[in-house]
């Protein structure tokens, strides 16, 4: 059973936008902080046995310039891996999807020698999103989707969990998956608002995020 309410809290969630060579980058960032030592962290967010257990099965070479690719989803690049030292890790990769790229950076620090803060910033060029895909869904589509990872990996980090895709999948569809997803939604409709955009087109776009996530697309698209 999960808390819900407690892990929606757990999260910091932020948009923003950047501007690189002239053009614009949408920013979405994550933050959380679980009981756990960087190490053991590091381990979780790297080892492909272990991504299996809480996120998706990845394939692929997990290193420097290697190539990965989850199962049924996105893959991409390492473009940079930096193991623990002095209290900090990380790691950067390319997100490839649909025939889109965009950049997916990982973070930990060492807030004690038992727990660790994990910061994950999602960049997107505001070009390649499909016409009218931001202003229907917001930053939702994406981040609501990190939630449910960040999810994933407190629950394995707690109680050495594991889910597979299958499993995720059936409870989406429970009254506590459905809470997550509309709660998680909302969250990120408040981000929305909060980097400057209009709160009803935001909470509109959360709406939408969370029919999306629920399987109720046409209702949404209404």
């Amino acid at each position: 059973m999960v808390d819900v309410n407690a892990q929606i809290q757990a999260v910091d969630r932020s948009v923003r936008t950047e501007e690189q060579d002239g053009t614009p980058i949408r920013v979405q960032q994550l933050g959380q902080t679980y009981p756990s030592p960087i190490d053991d962290v590091w381990n979780a967010v790297t080892d492909p046995d272990r991504i299996a257990r809480w996120f998706l099965p990845v394939e692929g070479e997990a290193r420097l310039g290697g190539r990965y690719q989850l199962v049924g989803n996105a893959g991409g690049e390492v473009l940079a891996c930096t193991p623990p030292a002095q209290g900090r890790a990380g790691y950067r990769i390319t997100w490839e999807y649909g025939g889109g790229i965009s950049w997916v950076e990982v973070v930990l620090q060492e807030v004690d020698e038992r727990s660790t803060r994990l910061e994950l910033t999602h960049s997107a060029r505001a070009d390649d999103v499909p016409e009218g895909f931001w202003e229907l869904y917001g930053p939702g589509a994406t981040g609501v989707g990190w939630d449910g990872g960040l999810l994933g990996l407190a629950l394995h980090l707690s109680s050495d969990a594991s889910v597979t895709p299958e499993d995720a999948e059936a409870w989406v569809a429970s009254e506590e998956g459905r809470a997550f997803h509309r709660a998680a939604a909302t969250a990120w409709g408040h981000a929305h608002a909060a980097s400057g955009a209009d709160p009803q087109e935001a909470a509109r776009a959360a709406d939408n995020t969370y029919a999306f996530f629920t399987g109720q697309e046409s209702a949404a698209a209404e």
